[in-house]
């Protein structure tokens, strides 16, 4: 979304301000599913305890630095050219809730975060959740909180969440939350590296191959903590690429236990170019782009691991590069206003279900190193730990996403039920890690 913040001011003759659904939000609309919500689920650990009346007023005052978000689906009617987003000059709902402690709190409030979507029609469409004490089982650190966000992603995405979250933690703490530098990347000569050509996007991707589907609707969710991968200072690549080539190979080697025939596999990688200060625009703010391997690539006996970091790094660096729409040009047109926006439904729909082979074979979400200390002050610390999950509907049926926080690397991985079972994505998990050790060298 590149529409910039504005403030919610009620006129007498105009009534509240209204702002059309850009494209993406016009989208994801069209295509909700009551089986699986388009949710993101943020999760922040923290130390210590919060007094609950003062991050009320702390989270209720970041909603009003950042007008933007206190927003609802306007009503519309069968021949309105377009959706549109009402903004409200007070949120409508009690964002913030504190669920009673107990043995199974924390799982809970993750179920609850992938199944219930903040609903649309009421302001803001998100909903924070705040576990303390959780218990030993579940939260080691006793006295520690966790901070539950769930987004309708229809709404917002999770960096545009997290600049909130910030904005909350330094009213809340008084502790500086300006976001960090990004880091300084090596430069290096653009060296052409023989080998194949980029796959063509005209052929139908690699599907994840099917494991032990669960009876239930919805997803199911596992997250973990890793090391963040080393890689020489000098390299080519980055920490992204080297995620990028882990999933790879780690739907590669699922794949063929699971006797899927080899096809290209295509990965699809958000790009977010906002800045991360108070003038980040909230919204959906990402563009998205497809990585493609051969595959002949994914097989470590054909291609050896440092190739591939090299030719991905090329081809990532060639993408973001790219000035293209956010979802691409078909998205523009499909979602021009000039028919009612009923009937663009209706075809975004089915182009939807007959575009499903052509479908990426996954998500990979890296929103990197968390840009903010995200401290809510003496009592309560700084965030030692911040996991984000994205949506995995069908076709996908599953999304990889990381961040990386104090030099760990936080992976959740979430899958439709329809796809994947409990065990399949403890293993995923397994053949991650594996691989992910894989992509490192030794600094030199």
């Amino acid at each position: 979304m590149t529409t910039l913040d504005h403030p919610a001011r009620d006129d007498a003759a105009r009534g509240p301000v209204r702002i059309p659904f850009p494209v993406v939000d016009e989208v994801s609309r069209h295509c909700l599913q009551e089986e699986e919500p388009e949710t993101v689920h943020i999760e922040v650990h923290l130390p210590g305890r919060l007094a609950p009346d003062r991050l009320r007023a702390a989270f209720t005052e970041a909603l009003h630095r950042h007008p933007r978000i206190l927003m609802r689906e306007a009503p519309a009617h069968w021949y309105s050219r377009r959706y549109e987003w009402e903004l409200t000059k007070e949120p409508e709902v009690e964002v913030v809730s504190f669920p009673p402690p107990g043995p199974h709190a924390l799982r809970d409030a993750r179920t609850r975060s992938l199944t219930q979507a903040p609903p649309l029609s009421l302001s803001p469409p998100i909903r924070l959740e705040v576990v303390a004490g959780a218990g030993p089982a579940e939260l080691p650190e006793r006295e520690g909180t966790v901070l539950f966000l769930t987004i309708n992603h229809t709404a917002l995405d999770g960096p545009a969440c997290l600049r909130i979250l910030a904005t909350a933690a330094e009213l809340y703490g008084g502790e500086d939350n300006a976001p960090t530098a990004p880091p300084v990347r090596a430069t290096t000569p653009d060296l052409p590296l023989a080998g194949p050509e980029t796959p063509s996007t005209w052929a139908p991707p690699a599907r994840v191959a099917p494991g032990t589907p669960e009876p239930s609707p919805g997803n199911g969710l596992l997250v973990t903590e890793l090391p963040v991968p080393r890689r020489p200072r000098s390299a080519p690549y980055t920490v992204n690429d080297q995620l990028m080539v882990t999933t790879a190979l780690m739907l590669a080697h699922w794949n063929r236990e699971h006797g899927a025939r080899p096809r290209p596999f295509r990965i699809t990688m958000p790009v977010d170019d906002r800045p991360r200060d108070t003038r980040m625009p909230i919204g959906n703010g990402t563009r998205l782009v497809d990585v493609a391997f051969l595959p002949e690539e994914v097989d470590q006996r054909r291609t050896p691991t440092a190739v591939l970091l090299r030719r991905t790094a090329d081809r990532t660096r060639a993408l973001k590069s790219l000035a293209r729409p956010q979802l691409g040009h078909g998205a523009s047109l499909l979602t021009a206003p000039v028919v009612p926006v009923s009937w663009r439904a209706a075809l975004t729909r089915g182009l939807r279900r007959a575009a499903a082979p052509w479908t990426s074979t996954t998500l990979l979400s890296n929103i990197g190193r968390i840009p903010y200390s995200l401290d809510f002050g003496q009592e309560a610390g700084r965030a030692h730990a911040v996991w984000f999950s994205a949506p995995a509907r069908m076709p996908r049926g599953l999304t990889v996403t990381t961040a990386s926080t104090a030099g760990r690397l936080h992976l959740a991985l979430r899958w439709s039920r329809a796809l994947l079972g409990h065990g399949d994505g403890a293993h995923l998990r397994d053949l991650f890690e594996h691989y992910l050790h894989a992509t490192e060298e030794d600094t030199p």
